[in-house]
C-alpha cells in the first residue's frame, strides 16, 4: 500500500479531517447473507406459485440492492422478467398519486385538511356526509364502506362520482378505521375539481415529470405494453396495460384508489424523495413540513389504527414493516402484490412489485411481505433499530387546530446524536493536542453525560486550557446584564467577559494562546447574540493569527426551516451580525464557515462536527440533555417561539421575563387581553392559538404591574410559522394601541424597515411575507455550500 494511503487510513482512524468539514462517513453496506435470504424467500414464493415473478429493491443511502425474479408472464408464453418490468401498482396509487396530489394542493392553500369535503364537492353533503373532512378521507376514518358495488351495473367516471356522493356512512366520521377505496375515489375528484386537471394529468405534471419517473402513470401507452406484467380479471381475462381493479376499470382506468402503473426504479426515486423530505436531485416537490405531515400519525385518538395522510403506519395492513422496522416508519401495499415501506430513522426503503394474480388469480404474497420486511431490516448493517422502536407521538386532535400534525416524522429520540464536544472526546482531543487554548463557553458547553467542556478540556491530555471567555449571561448563564472580567472559582482560570466593555477578545487576552475553542448552544435565531460572539471570535482569532475550533451543536429548532426577512448586508448591531434571516436553519459550525468566507475573515477555522443528526430533527428528537442557554430560555417551546415572540422584546411589551413562561406570554398594562386574543385568533395562524391572560412580571418590563395579554399556545411546531406570530401581534397592536405600542421600536430586532412600514400601512401577513420571499430564496442558495449535514 502506498505511504499516502497508509497515512490516510491512520488519519481516518484517529478522527482527523484534512478539510474543515464533516469527515466522510464509513461506507454503508448491506448484509450479503440477508440479501441471499431475500432471494431465497422470493424464489420459494415463485416455486410455490404465489406469484409468477417479482422485482425487489432495497436501498439505504448509497447501498442498493435490486433484483428481478421469475417470469414477467407465464401465458400465453413464458416471458423473462427484468428490472424494467412495469407493474400494475394497484393501491400504491393512493400514496404515489392521490395523496401527493392532495398534499400539494394543501401546501398551496387550495385545499384545507380539515375542511368538509362538501366544500369542494357540494353534492357530497347528502346522506349524513356533511361532517366528513379531507382528513377523514385520507386516514380512512370517514365511516364509508370499503368500495362501490358492481350492482346494479354501472360504468363511467362521472357515474362513479355520483355513486360515491350518494353513499351513506356506516359510522360517524372519526370513530372507526375502515380501509375504503371510496375515500380515494372522492379525493381523486377533489384534485380534478380544485386543480382543473384530471388526476392522471396533474400527477404527471406535478410529480412524475419533476421526479423523472419516466415509466409511471395511468393509461400506459401501447408502446409499453410488452414491458407490463399482466394480471388476471375475476372473469379470467388476461389484462395487459389495463388496470386490474374492476372499479377503476369501469371508471376508465383513472381513479384515486387504483390505476397507476410503475417500475421499481421509479418507486425508488419517489421513496428517495420522501426520505429527503420532498426533494430529489435538486428538485423540490414538497416542503419538508408537508412530508412530515403526511407521514406522521393523523388518525383520531378514538381509532386504534395509526395512519398518516394516505400512508399506513401501524394497522392491520402493516405487514411490510416486519419485525424490526420501528413504529414511525410507513408504507403501503397494493392488491396485485405490490408494496413499499420507508424507514426515516435508518433512511432505508424497500420495494416489492409482483403480479401475483397472474395467471389464475390465486397467488398470495401477504406472508412474504412480513418476511421481506424483516430481512430487509436485518440486511441494514450497523443500525440499531431497537433504539428507535416502540414509541409514537401523540395523536392530533382535529378540534384543536385546522391542520395538526405530530411534531415530527422522527418521533422517537435518537441515542446516536453527538455534539462536537462528544466527537472531540472520541477523537481523544487530538486536534487540540499541543495547544494552549482559550474556551468561549457557558453552561450549555457540556457533553452528552452533562460533563462540562471546561472540565473535559482541563483533563484532556496534551491540551492546556489557559483562559475562559464568557458570552452574554456569563460563564454560569445566570446574568441578565453587562458582565465584567472575573476568576472562575472551581478552576482558578481567568474569565474574560465578551459582554461588558468589549464584545470581542482583546489582543492582550490572546497573546499566550495558540487557539480559541467555541462551545455554546445557539437556538437558531439571528438576534440571539451567541452567534455574534462567534463572529467576533473569528475576527479576533484571525487578527491574532490563532487557530479557532468550533465544537458544533445541533440547531434545536431544526436545520430545515428558514423564515423572516434577510438582514440587508453585514450587520452593525450585536443582534444582527450577518446577512441571514431571523430563523436561519444553520448550526454554529455552519454559520462559522459562512461568516469566515462571506466576510473575508480567513481565520484558521476547524469545525468539529455533530454526528448522527439529521437537519429535520428538533432537539427533543436527539436524546441530548437540555440546559437552558440563557436565563429566560427555559424550554424547547420557548426556543421555538423566540424568532417570533422575541421580536417584541424592545417594544412597550412584556414578553414574559419575570414569569415562569418567558416568550410564551405577551402583554402590557394598557392591553385588553380578551380583545387581543380574539383579534389574533381571528387571523387563523397555523399551529398556534392565543388565550387571554393576565400576569404580573416580577422582573424586567412592567415589573410589578398587572398586564393584560395573551398566552401563546404552540399547537403544532411543524406547521406554525413563528415569525408570523411576532408580525401579527405587532400588526394588531399597531391598530389597537398605536400610541402605547411604539411600532418603531419593533425594528430594533427585526432590522427590516420595509417590513416595519408594511405593518404601519396595514398590509396583510401574506403581503409582508411576499416581500421576503426572493431574498429568502437567495439565502437558501447561499447557505447550501456551508451546510455540513443533510
Amino acid at each position: 500500500m502506498p505511504k499516502s494511503a497508509v497515512l490516510s487510513v491512520l488519519l481516518v482512524l484517529l478522527g482527523f479531517c484534512a478539510c474543515q468539514t464533516t469527515p466522510p462517513p464509513a461506507r454503508i453496506a448491506l448484509d450479503p447473507a440477508k440479501l441471499t435470504a431475500i432471494d431465497t424467500a422470493i424464489n420459494h414464493a415463485i416455486a410455490e406459485k404465489k406469484t409468477p415473478g417479482a422485482v425487489f429493491w432495497l436501498e439505504r443511502q448509497e447501498a442498493r440492492y435490486r433484483q428481478a425474479y421469475g417470469r414477467r408472464a407465464l401465458v400465453p408464453a413464458p416471458e423473462p422478467n427484468g428490472a424494467e418490468t412495469i407493474y400494475d401498482a394497484a393501491s400504491l396509487t393512493k400514496v404515489l398519486a392521490t395523496t401527493p396530489a392532495i398534499l400539494l394542493l394543501i401546501e398551496r392553500g387550495q385545499v384545507q385538511l380539515d375542511a368538509p369535503v362538501k366544500t369542494y364537492l357540494p353534492e357530497f353533503s347528502e346522506q349524513g356526509k356533511e361532517g366528513i373532512t379531507v382528513r377523514h378521507l385520507l386516514t380512512h376514518t370517514s365511516g364509508l364502506r370499503p368500495g362501490l358495488g358492481a350492482q346494479p351495473s354501472w360504468t363511467g367516471y362521472d357515474r362513479a362520482i355520483e355513486l360515491a356522493c350518494a353513499e351513506k356512512p356506516q359510522n360517524a366520521p372519526g370513530t372507526v378505521f375502515r380501509y375504503s377505496d371510496i375515500n380515494f375515489i372522492v379525493l381523486g375528484e377533489v384534485v380534478r375539481r380544485v386543480s382543473g386537471s384530471p388526476l392522471h394529468e396533474f400527477a404527471a405534471r406535478e410529480i412524475y415529470g419533476p421526479l423523472k419517473m419516466m415509466d409511471t402513470g395511468f393509461l400506459p401507452p401501447a408502446s409499453k405494453w410488452s414491458r407490463i406484467a399482466p394480471t388476471e380479471s375475476a372473469e379470467g381475462a388476461m389484462l395487459r396495460g389495463v388496470v386490474h381493479d374492476p372499479t377503476s376499470r369501469r371508471m376508465g382506468g383513472v381513479a384515486g384508489h387504483a390505476g397507476l402503473f410503475t417500475t421499481a426504479a421509479d418507486v425508488a426515486r419517489y421513496a428517495r424523495m420522501m426520505l429527503n423530505l420532498g426533494t430529489l436531485d435538486g428538485v423540490r416537490v414538497f416542503r419538508p413540513e408537508t412530508v412530515k405531515l403526511m407521514t406522521s400519525v393523523q388518525s383520531p385518538t378514538a381509532v386504534e389504527a395509526r395512519r398518516g395522510l394516505g400512508w399506513d403506519i401501524d394497522s392491520g395492513y402493516s405487514r411490510p414493516r416486519g419485525q424490526h422496522f420501528p413504529l414511525g416508519s410507513y408504507g403501503h401495499t397494493g392488491w396485485t402484490g405490490t408494496c413499499l415501506w420507508i424507514d426515516p430513522f435508518s433512511r432505508t426503503f424497500w420495494v416489492f412489485l409482483s403480479n401475483r394474480n397472474h395467471p389464475d388469480g390465486n397467488g398470495n404474497v401477504l406472508p412474504l411481505y412480513g418476511t421481506l420486511g424483516t430481512l430487509a431490516a436485518e440486511a441494514v448493517m450497523g443500525f440499531d433499530f431497537q433504539n428507535v422502536a416502540g414509541a409514537l407521538p401523540p395523536r392530533p386532535s382535529a378540534a384543536a387546530t385546522p391542520a395538526p400534525a405530530p411534531v415530527s416524522s422522527h418521533p422517537t429520540a435518537s441515542t446516536s446524536v453527538l455534539n462536537g464536544i462528544d466527537v472531540l472526546a472520541r477523537q481523544k482531543f487530538a486536534p487540540l493536542r499541543g495547544l494552549r487554548v482559550g474556551l468561549i463557553t457557558n453552561p450549555t458547553g457540556q457533553d452528552r453525560q452533562r460533563r462540562s467542556t471546561i472540565d473535559l478540556l482541563r483533563q484532556a491530555p496534551g491540551v492546556q486550557l489557559k483562559a475562559l471567555f464568557s458570552p452574554e449571561h456569563g460563564i454560569r448563564g445566570d446574568r441578565d446584564e453587562s458582565i465584567g472580567d472575573s476568576v472562575d472559582g472551581p478552576t482558578g482560570l481567568p474569565v474574560y467577559s465578551l459582554y461588558g466593555e468589549t464584545r470581542r477578545p482583546k489582543p492582550e487576552q490572546l497573546k499566550d494562546l495558540d487557539g480559541l475553542v467555541f462551545d455554546i448552544q445557539d437556538i437558531g435565531c439571528r438576534f440571539y447574540t451567541y452567534i455574534s460572539t462567534l463572529g467576533h471570535a473569528l475576527e479576533a482569532a484571525r487578527q491574532a493569527s490563532l487557530k479557532i475550533f468550533v465544537l458544533d451543536r445541533v440547531n434545536p429548532i431544526n436545520g430545515v426551516t428558514l423564515d423572516g426577512p434577510v438582514l440587508g448586508g453585514p450587520g452593525g448591531a450585536f443582534t444582527a451580525y450577518h446577512a441571514i434571516p431571523l430563523r436561519h436553519g444553520m448550526t454554529v459550525g455552519e454559520l462559522a464557515r459562512m461568516f469566515n468566507e462571506e466576510r473575508g475573515l480567513q481565520a484558521d477555522l476547524t469545525v468539529i462536527p455533530v454526528a448522527g443528526w439529521s437537519r429535520s430533527q428538533w432537539f427533543d428528537e436527539t436524546g441530548l440533555p437540555w440546559t437552558q442557554p440563557s436565563p429566560n430560555m427555559r424550554s424547547l417551546t420557548e426556543a421555538a417561539l423566540y424568532p417570533g415572540v422575541g421580536l417584541l422584546e424592545t417594544t412597550a411589551l412584556s414578553v414574559g421575563r419575570g414569569t415562569d413562561t418567558p416568550f410564551e406570554v405577551v402583554g402590557a398594562p394598557y392591553i385588553d387581553d380578551v380583545k387581543l386574543a380574539a383579534e389574533l385568533n381571528r387571523l387563523g395562524l397555523r399551529g398556534v392559538r392565543f388565550v387571554p391572560v393576565r400576569f404580573t412580571p416580577s422582573a424586567s418590563v412592567f415589573k410589578g404591574q398587572s398586564c393584560g395579554g395573551i398566552n401563546v399556545i404552540l399547537l403544532d411546531r411543524e406547521q406554525c410559522e413563528v415569525v408570523d406570530i411576532g408580525i401579527s401581534i405587532a400588526r394588531v397592536l399597531q391598530r389597537m394601541y398605536p400610541k402605547e405600542f411604539n411600532l418603531d421600536q419593533f425594528n430594533n430586532l427585526l432590522q427590516d424597515r420595509a417590513t416595519l412600514e408594511a405593518i404601519r400601512s396595514g398590509q396583510s401577513v401574506a403581503e409582508i411575507r411576499q416581500r421576503w420571499a426572493a431574498e429568502l430564496a437567495k439565502f437558501k442558495a447561499r447557505r447550501e455550500k456551508f451546510l455540513l449535514y443533510r
